[in-house]
């Protein structure tokens, strides 16, 4: 057991004994303060940023590298609610290029979001080619076709005219109908060895990633399809992409700046909850 991935300012440290509440299992209080009971610490630094005097420090996620929590402004409920309701999925862009700072921005806040277990691990590849996005769309509606042809379960599935249509859309005419004709696809990376875990932890990064788009005057929308062809181990589309061996796409994000705004909150299903 690592006795000493977390140090204890003794002067500080009050024995208020919240560390440990935050992280039970691996730390307990002892006579001197918090104290290691487990080595299982997962790095997500909660004991260190709940601590109320700074006393606590953890190798795995040290206290220089946090920054003081802000008192955070009021958000009314109303408007939050309000907010979210308003998020679209943009199928429409305008034709002009999305600066990189402001992707780095997005891409900086999806890595915050939470993860299994800290298990953090997504990375992405960002392609905003205008003929890398059109080779990328070309071999999506082939592997489309060629699955509507040949896998009998796709081809009776219920989005099946859909993806039909969406073929003969592109035959037809040209139109991107798989990337939307967005100028920027994010691709979202994890290691083959924790693919299942990689996914689930990209669609709540991406999850993040699409809200705070809305407050900087982006749109998104999941391409869907892409990711359906990448997880099918479509070789053309890998061969593509020409990503690392030893990683694995979880799924793709359209970004760009709207073309239309939305003048209507959109409704759902009813809500359907019970309760115990």
């Amino acid at each position: 057991m690592n006795q000493n991935f977390i140090q204890v300012d003794q002067e500080k440290c009050t024995r208020c004994g919240v560390c440990a509440t935050v992280c039970p299992g691996v730390l307990g209080m002892g006579d001197n303060g918090p104290r290691i009971i487990r080595d299982l610490c997962v790095s997500c630094g909660q004991c260190v940023a709940v601590c109320p005097t700074g006393a606590l420090d953890n190798e795995n996620t040290p206290l220089a590298r946090q920054q003081a929590s802000p008192a955070m402004p009021a958000i009314d409920e109303t408007a939050a609610a309000r907010f979210l309701r308003a998020r679209r999925s943009i199928r429409n862009y305008e034709q002009k290029n999305v600066q990189r700072e402001k992707l780095i921005k997005l891409l900086d806040i999806a890595r915050m979001a939470p993860t299994a277990c800290n298990s953090q691990g997504i990375v992405y590849h960002v392609v905003d080619q205008p003929d890398t996005l059109k080779q990328i769309a070309a071999a999506v509606i082939d592997w489309t076709e060629a699955e509507l042809g040949g896998n009998p379960m796709l081809a009776t599935a219920k989005y099946a005219p859909h993806l039909t249509m969406m073929v003969e859309i592109y035959r037809q005419t040209g139109e991107d109908v798989v990337l939307r004709s967005a100028p920027c696809l994010i691709v979202a990376l994890s290691d083959k060895n924790a693919f299942a875990v990689g996914r689930d932890n990209t669609y709540i990064a991406f999850a993040y990633a699409q809200l705070l788009a809305t407050s900087m005057g982006l749109g998104t929308c999941w391409a869907g399809l892409f990711e359906y062809c990448a997880a099918a181990g479509y070789e053309p589309l890998l061969k593509l992409l020409n990503l690392p061996q030893n990683m694995q796409i979880t799924s793709g994000m359209m970004v760009g700046y709207p073309q239309f705004t939305y003048k209507r909150l959109v409704d759902r299903d009813s809500l359907q909850v019970t309760w115990q």
